[in-house]
């Protein structure tokens, strides 16, 4: 039976829990697996015989099957439970990661990387509501702050592990690992104890299926205009940093994370306490000062420093982004919401990687100041379509 355990229930304002740490555990252990992968598929595609256009074809593969099976897993969180959902895309992922390390051609890569969308599109989505679900209403910001810290921890050491282990050993002894490191976080997940879905399932039937839940749609719609930028750097930066002969990729991406779990620190409290407004602007503009620099890039000096500011600003709008959408989503919609926000996420990043792929002719740079341009359209989306809605109401509450 699916409950939360004696300890939760007895302080409803504490965030550290047992059922937080495995989750926690749980959800670090897969984006690490993840993020190995992350500046190491592009690699493996060139090994293959692959193009820039077809890099940036397998990158949105993934982003799109994840993409699609959301508002899924966002009905089936509220219908089959969080549990069935969580494990159910932790075995896909791992399975579909895993047999990355026996095929030899694109095709069966691009098939492998749709299942792995499926898996990384279930088990995402379940793993944010499962958070959302544990940590107390008014310290959600600051709560999926810290739960935002274990993928930022597995982005600090992931992609240069996975780097690390394709110069040392090779693609298939890597994909091995990320393998068994998604099965720790199945094992883990097997011991949460879940959210009872009994009462959420009475009210879902009475609901149309949809594909998204409509009081999260501002803040995800802002968000897809920010990691538009991530598929920029996800896919092509190691390549471009490479051609441009400026050393210090490995260390570009451990700086990010760090700067990510600083702004992490403080973002989600300033979030708690005075909303949106004073994160949104800043942290967008930090992103798109980041994809400035990347686009110059005349040293390693201006790459880490746009690690920092792509650090600072991302790791501040994800988690006051995602609080935002699930913030007014009525209790049985939590999952749709967390389903859209991240749908929003996986979008960006497979339009931004398909979208680059094509630009990449024009040179590597093209893709950043490309990516500057959306960030500031988010910034001016916000001042337009939120800005005022809020002066409306007397900036009284969150949106």
């Amino acid at each position: 039976m699916e409950k939360y355990s004696a300890g939760e229930s007895a302080n409803q304002e504490k965030i550290i829990t047992r059922n937080f740490v495995l989750v926690w555990l749980a959800n670090f252990f897969i984006f690490i697996g993840f993020q190995m992968t992350l500046p190491t598929i592009p690699l493996f595609v060139k090994e293959l015989g692959g193009s820039d256009s077809l890099i940036g074809i397998v990158v949105g593969v993934f982003t799109f099957s994840a993409l699609i099976v959301r508002p899924y897993a966002g009905h089936a969180l509220e219908s089959k439970g969080r549990g069935f959902v969580y494990l159910f895309g932790l075995f896909l992922f791992v399975v579909s990661i895993g047999g990355l390390s026996i095929i030899t051609s694109i095709f069966l890569l691009m098939l492998l990387r749709i299942i792995q969308g499926l898996g990384w599109g279930f088990s995402t989505t379940a793993g944010g509501t499962i958070a959302t679900d544990i940590i107390p209403p008014k310290r959600r910001g600051e709560g999926l702050g810290y739960f935002g810290l274990s993928g930022n921890i597995a982005l600090a050491f992931g992609p240069s592990l996975g780097l690390l282990l394709v110069g040392t050993l090779s693609f298939p002894k890597l994909f091995l690992v990320c393998a068994l490191l998604g099965l720790a976080s199945f094992i883990l997940a097997s011991r949460i104890q879940y959210k009872k879905v009994e009462q959420a399932q009475e009210k879902t039937k009475a609901i149309s299926f949809d594909v998204f839940e409509k009081t999260a749609v501002k803040p995800s719609v802002l968000l897809f205009f920010i990691t538009i930028s991530f598929g920029g750097i996800a896919t092509f930066l190691p390549i471009y940093a490479e051609e441009k002969g400026v050393p210090g990729i490995q260390l570009y991406f451990f700086t990010f994370a760090i700067a990510l779990m600083v702004s992490r620190t403080f973002a989600g409290r300033i979030y708690d306490r005075y909303g949106h407004k004073y994160i949104f602007v800043p942290g967008a503009g930090l992103v798109g000062i980041a994809m400035i620099l990347l686009g110059w890039l005349p040293n390693m000096f201006t790459l880490l420093f746009a690690a920092v500011c792509y650090g600072l600003g991302f790791g501040a709008l994800q988690p006051a982004l995602q609080a935002w959408a699930v913030e007014k989503a009525p209790k049985n919609r939590k999952g749709m919401a967390n389903a859209t926000f991240f749908s929003s996420f996986d979008l960006g990043v497979g339009i931004g990687a398909i979208l680059f792929g094509q630009i990449a002719v024009f040179g590597y740079a093209w893709i950043y100041y490309t990516a500057a341009l959306f960030v500031f359209i988010s910034i001016l989306l916000y001042l337009r379509l939120v800005i005022p809605s809020k002066r409306k109401r007397g900036f009284q509450g969150n949106l």
